[in-house]
């Protein structure tokens, strides 16, 4: 029990000699939400993009097409869900940092949230403008539209559009934790970590 406390000792004294501090540690509830939704996010997006290349009328399009409508709307409540635990218990301050770099970090997380919530927001539009439908495993949705051929297709390429501009986002934020990690040294990774 000692030797675990004097090696946290000597790591705080190691840290503070270096001048960085430990940030502190984002609550639990958020750092489960945030690996949840990330390898959600991950998978939809792979069999979104897996899935348009295939044939029409194949039988697993249309399987992978339901699975992918309901893992969309699973993650649209995780990510409503996330926002909540944010507004409760709030976020830890990010370390010190250029002001630019600190702009682009809010502005990355701004826009990956709107990508959060334009995606399935689309997405279920969009299958609203057809005669199948949205299943969320199974039980099938209201829709909010008729057949209609015209505003499928603006609803489905605002999705598609979005989605190229959440997977730069997604290589962005990840770019800019391995930066924070291998170059800075700062500890921020620390911070979302189990």
């Amino acid at each position: 029990m000692i030797e675990g406390t004097d090696m946290n000792a000597t790591r705080s004294t190691d840290i503070a000699r270096s001048g960085i501090e430990r940030p502190e540690r984002f609550p639990m509830a958020l750092i489960v939400l945030h690996w949840l939704i990330a390898i959600c996010i991950i998978a939809m997006l792979g069999i979104g993009l897996y899935m348009v290349g295939l044939p029409r009328g194949l039988p697993f399009k249309a399987v992978l097409i339901n699975f992918h409508k309901s893992l969309g709307l699973t993650i649209f409540l995780l990510v409503l869900m996330r926002i909540g635990v944010v507004m409760v218990s709030g976020r830890p301050p990010l370390p010190p940092m250029r002001a630019w770099q600190r702009a682009a970090a809010s502005a990355t997380q701004v826009l990956l949230y709107a990508a959060m919530i334009a995606m399935p927001v689309t997405g279920y539009l969009g299958s609203s403008f057809n005669t199948y439908g949205t299943r969320f495993w199974g039980l099938l949705l209201p829709k909010w539209g008729w057949d209609d051929k015209a505003l499928r297709h603006f609803w489905f390429t605002i999705h598609e559009i979005t989605a190229w501009i959440f997977i730069a986002l997604i290589a962005l934020h990840v770019a800019g934790a391995l930066k924070h990690q291998l170059i800075d040294r700062d500890g921020l990774l620390r911070r979302m970590l189990p």
